[in-house]
């Protein structure tokens, strides 16, 4: 019997996973959270805005501590739902750097403490470019003064969970940002943050196209 869309991504997914050295532990959790992903998208229409709305459908019956590893897998199955040959070859070539990738997370804290803590922060010179320039891009854009002061404190939370990883990279940018979203209560909220953290990126990784990249969909944070 020919297997569906949905059952036929996975099977690719987790067929490569175990092929890079996924335990079964992993091949499996992966597997429990791909099933329930999948009920939501089954004979629904291929593409993007599909795919999030589902995602966040889930976040929302998911608990807190989880949604870390559930985000990751996410993003990983996209192009295999998607069919996007090559980004499956991308990821292919590059999962292996996940593997052995380290167990960082930002230190807990609260919400209320990271704010509260802004006011008497200080940032140094390599902490401080990629706000001012971030700041400066969102003013060429003709945004008001109190929307940039919002999105600047939001990226300042970024860079404060940041300070403790050991290796800076897409990874641990990825790690903090998924676990710092949880702190967030209301959906309003949430979003913003989601907003921040993707046009924040290409700044954080001095990308020279950023200021141009602000508003549209070219981050290469994923």
């Amino acid at each position: 019997m020919k297997l569906s869309h949905e059952k036929e991504a996975i099977r690719a997914y987790l067929k490569l996973l175990q092929a890079k050295g996924a335990s079964t532990n992993v091949l499996y959790q992966h597997s429990l959270f791909l099933d329930k992903l999948t009920e939501l998208l089954a004979n629904k229409p291929i593409e993007s805005l599909t795919y999030s709305t589902a995602v966040d459908t889930l976040l929302k019956v998911t608990l807190e501590e989880d949604w870390h590893i559930n985000l990751n897998t996410a993003r990983e199955f996209y192009p295999f739902w998607m069919n996007d040959i090559k980004a499956i070859a991308a990821f292919s070539l590059h999962y292996g750097f996940d593997i052995a990738a380290i167990q960082w997370k930002p230190i807990a804290t609260s919400l209320k403490t990271l704010i509260d803590s802004l006011a008497t922060e200080s940032f140094d010179t390599a902490e401080n470019w990629p706000l001012k320039a971030y700041a400066q891009a969102l003013r060429d854009q003709g945004a008001e003064q109190p929307l940039v002061d919002t999105r600047i404190k939001l990226a300042q939370v970024i860079v404060i969970r940041l300070r403790d990883a050991p290796i800076k990279n897409h990874k641990s940018y990825r790690t903090a940002a998924d676990l710092t979203l949880p702190l967030f209560k209301l959906a309003e909220s949430k979003q913003l943050f989601l907003l921040v953290v993707r046009e924040f990126y290409n700044f954080w990784t001095g990308n020279p196209n950023a200021a141009n990249m602000l508003l549209g969909e070219d981050s290469n944070y994923s």
